[in-house]
């Protein structure tokens, strides 16, 4: 249940993804006890603030579904699984025991929210259920039926660098906290270690960055700019992107947007250096070859200095995955500690 469309889609499929508001009320509240699980046996539970309201759930529930954005954040966390649904953007960003976690775990739901398995899901009873989905997709999912599985949460993406407490919200859900907080100090000390060793070449400088949803049949190109996919995990260690979008569209076209191959000059002509997003395994996406191959970006100032870095795992939306996009940025910004 991606909310996150392959290379070069339409604006509109963007714009539909990415209008979640941000709603980012840690869940907690009162406990108390109610019947649990199809024995009737008594279970502690806890008002959960979610993004469909505030909902009764265990405070720790044993038999938990995953979809969407949920599914590599609570198997990260450990969470006691019985049902996700297919992640494959994610997969490369997975760890060898993640992944092995992933593949066994039964498939309950496709990419798209419309491919739930309703069946599927109750058939793993379920005590609780994590919704990981922006507000728009949630239509396309009958809730009052998962309801009558399990109590259900639904918390789902915003702006793409909401993922940090979004994440925190779906562990807190599955009652691995702890756990979580244990992969957030490992990236923070990484990307605390980085600003350091970066801090004398990112200070003054100016990036720009070229996402990898253009339109090349539109002729546009993906301008991303601070608090973006492509940009959010290099800003923890220092990097400035400069700029904002022209009109705010909600979710990701606030951080966001496509222009014209034309005003490349106009949009990053002002940029010391420029990033752009490449796939996890380093190849360039046709949208983002595009915008190199153009005559425009090769005149860019930054382009004829030579500044210009590919950012590989743009996409990660997890601590742990978040540590690989820490070491690819890495090493894509060393040749600036030698100017």
């Amino acid at each position: 249940m991606s909310s996150r469309p392959s290379r070069g889609p339409s604006r509109a499929l963007i714009a539909g993804a990415a209008t979640l508001s941000i709603a980012l009320l840690a869940g907690c509240g009162t406990s108390g006890s109610g019947s649990g699980g199809k024995s009737g046996d008594a279970v502690k539970t806890r008002v959960f603030a979610a993004d469909n309201g505030s909902v009764e759930i265990p405070v720790d529930p044993k038999r938990v579904v995953a979809t969407g954005y949920a599914v590599p954040v609570l198997i990260e966390a450990g969470a006691d699984l019985v049902g996700i649904s297919t992640w494959d953007r994610g997969l490369a960003m997975m760890d060898k025991d993640d992944l092995a976690t992933y593949k066994g775990l039964k498939k309950v739901a496709g990419a798209l929210a419309a491919e739930t398995n309703y069946e599927a899901i109750a058939s793993t009873k379920p005590d609780l259920i994590v919704i990981g989905v922006p507000k728009p997709v949630m239509a396309d999912i009958d809730v009052k039926r998962l309801e009558s599985i399990a109590p259900v949460v639904a918390i789902g993406p915003t702006v793409p660098s909401a993922w940090r407490e979004l994440s925190k919200r779906q562990a807190d859900a599955a009652g691995r906290l702890d756990h979580f907080e244990q992969g957030r100090a490992a990236y923070e000390k990484k990307a605390a270690e980085l600003a350091a060793k970066y801090a004398g070449a990112l200070k003054g400088v100016d990036f720009g960055h070229v996402g990898a949803y253009g339109d090349v049949a539109k002729g546009t190109f993906h301008r991303e700019f601070a608090q973006s996919w492509g940009t959010n995990i290099a800003q923890d260690i220092g990097v400035t992107y400069y700029g904002r979008v022209k009109e705010k569209g909600g979710g990701a076209l606030d951080v966001s947007e496509f222009p014209s191959i034309e005003e490349l000059p106009a949009s990053l002509g002002d940029a010391d250096v420029i990033t752009y997003t490449v796939e996890d395994d380093g190849s360039v996406s046709e949208p983002v070859q595009y915008v190199l191959d153009s005559e425009l970006w090769k005149n860019l100032p930054a382009v004829k200095a030579g500044k210009v870095f590919p950012l590989a795992f743009t996409e990660a939306a997890t601590y742990a995955s978040a540590v690989k996009t820490l070491e690819a940025t890495d090493k894509a910004l060393a040749p600036l500690l030698d100017r």
